[in-house]
């Protein structure tokens, strides 16, 4: 796993990968992470519920989506979004950066 294995080399630690909702709000009940990476489409489902739980916990996300910022779900306007495809790196400098946010108050 190409992303993972990039975010493991820049020192994070990975919670693990959800390919549906059911499994990403089960990983959310397990462990709550200082940030998150995820794409709105999970085997055909919208994640919004996802974007929900990550926010509702006060977990800063951004979206890696190819659908832009038209995809993001109601309430999530403002998340960042990466354009599939990216470069990991991309990604490791936008996820530094969100876990370098104050938190919302």
């Amino acid at each position: 796993m190409l992303i993972e294995d990039a975010l493991v080399d820049a020192g994070a630690i990975v919670m693990g990968a959800a390919a549906t909702v059911a499994e990403a709000l089960m990983l959310l009940g397990t462990s709550v992470p200082d940030v998150a990476v995820m794409d709105m489409n999970l085997c055909g489902q919208s994640a919004a519920p996802v974007a929900d739980a990550l926010a509702a916990r006060g977990v800063p996300f951004l979206v890696a989506t190819g659908y832009g910022a038209a995809g993001l779900p109601k309430g999530h306007e403002s998340a960042p979004v990466l354009a599939k495809p990216f470069d990991p790196n991309d990604l490791i400098r936008q996820l530094v950066a969100l876990a370098a946010r104050p938190p919302a108050a």
